[in-house]
Formats: C-alpha cells, structure tokens, sequence
C-alpha cells in the first residue's frame, strides 16, 4: 500500500527546509542557479581583467616615464619621443638612438628592424622597458601622418611641425 503525502508533516514550519538540506521547490533551485551563475561570471570577468591588466602596454611622453622611472620597475610600456639627430647607430641586432622628450632624453636599445620611416628628427614610440637607464625595445612605430599631429598637438613633433 501506499502512502500519499498531502503536505508538510503535523507541527513542520511551512517555510523551513526540508531536514536532509534539498530545496524544497523550483524556487530554491531557481536561486542555486543564480548563485552559480553569478559565481562562474565572476570568476570569467576577473580571469579576463586579471589578463587583459597584465598585457596592456603604457604610453608615456620620455619626460613622463623618465619623472616615474622608479616605479615602473620592468613593467612594459610604449614610449614616445623625438629622434635626436646624430644619435642613430645600427648595431648587430638592430638600432641604437636617444629618444627625446621637452625636457629629458632616454638612451633606446632596439632589437629588430627599425620602420623605413625611422630617422633623425622624427617622433617615434617605441614599445619595451627600462633596465636601468636604458630603455629596452623590440619595436619602434613611427608615427608619420598628419592626422596625428591634428589630434595630438601637445605631443611630440619634428622641428618643422610635422612628420617626416
């Protein structure tokens, strides 16, 4: 024979849970799902900060990384500045030069080769880290349009305004 359950047990509480701890409606299980849900969203959303932090590469004028050095340490960064004419000397693994901000000047080892536009006299950013007083790349972009300078007019520029 058997037994039909009609409802909570005589002298139960309607709304405490069952006592082996399952929910006891779609509701409660509505609710684990959310819980889960909003966990795993979590975890994805700090998992895709966490990484996308890690990777970002900073961009600063020579005189603002030169004024924070210290506390960059060997984080990766772009930095722009100027060419300094007479400072370009190829080496074996690619080219040596100063770069130039407004008021500081920071020595730039590069591995590679450089862009065909690079030359004296022209604003570069170049991407990598300080080791010591050097900074250490492996790219050099060269920024050569005008719209450039028409949207960053602070920024650096070749002496005569523009970019070669």
């Amino acid at each position: 024979m058997t037994e039909a359950v009609t409802g909570p047990a005589p002298g139960s509480d309607v709304h405490s849970p069952p006592a082996d701890g399952a929910p006891r409606t779609g509701r409660g299980r509505r609710r684990v799902r959310y819980v889960v849900v909003a966990l795993v969203f979590a975890g994805a959303l700090s998992f895709l900060v966490s990484k996308v932090g890690g990777s970002l590469d900073y961009f600063d004028t020579v005189d603002q990384a030169v004024a924070h050095r210290a506390s960059l340490g060997g984080q990766t960064l772009r930095l722009e500045g100027l060419v300094v004419p007479g400072t370009v000397q190829r080496t074996a693994l690619g080219v040596d030069f100063v770069a130039a901000g407004t008021k500081h000047r920071v020595a730039v080892e590069n591995t590679g080769n450089p862009p065909q536009l690079f030359q004296p006299d022209v604003p570069v950013v170049v991407v990598g880290h300080f080791s010591g007083d050097v900074f250490v790349s492996d790219q050099i972009i060269v920024d050569h349009s005008a719209n450039y300078i028409e949207q960053h007019p602070n920024r650096v520029k070749a002496p005569n305004g523009s970019v070669r």
